[in-house]
């Protein structure tokens, strides 16, 4: 059994990116940011502001199947820092009719996780060690919220540099 400390965070916003998208998460202490493909970026902005779509996207088709099975996502975990790369747990329980509980952890992109947890209104936690390793992104995201042009030209370019970096490091 896992017994890793962890910490409550929300998803504070998403910004696209030349080269995909920079979701902003964290609490009153502290806000940090995953870069991830536009996709799953764009589909995470669409879930946490309630947008319809005409046809399900892939998330709104998983949380249909999980619906279905009488499934659902009970929380995600944000778990690990390796490098630039982040890694994830989603943690599903389902219920049958004889109200046997079955959970299941699945090891998953932090990406999907945070997709499947906006789409199923679900918590998000991070570990204590990955949150005591992530750069404080607060700043940046303040001044991307205060809407001033000049200011939020800065930001955007201080988080495309940064993605910039993270590819970077990956490579």
């Amino acid at each position: 059994m896992n017994t890793k400390k962890v910490l409550k965070i929300d998803i504070k916003g998403v910004v696209p990116t030349t080269n995909g998208s920079a979701v902003f998460l964290g609490n009153e202490e502290k806000v940090f940011v995953i870069y991830m493909d536009p996709l799953v970026g764009n589909a995470i902005s669409m879930l946490i502001h309630g947008a319809q779509t005409e046809r399900p996207l892939t998330h709104d088709l998983m949380g249909m199947l999980l619906t279905a099975l009488g499934a659902k996502v009970e929380r995600v975990i944000i778990n690990d820092l390796k490098g630039s790369t982040y890694y994830g747990r989603m943690i599903v329980s389902v219920e049958n009719e004889l109200q046997q509980r079955k959970v299941i952890e699945l090891d998953a992109r932090p990406s999907d996780c945070l997709a499947m947890a906006a789409q199923q209104k679900s918590p998000v936690y991070i570990t204590r060690e990955v949150w005591d390793e992530v750069e404080d992104m607060s700043a940046v995201l303040r001044k991307m919220q205060e809407h001033k042009a000049g200011e939020a030209e800065t930001s955007s370019q201080e988080l495309e540099e940064r993605e910039e970096k993270d590819d970077e490091e990956t490579r």
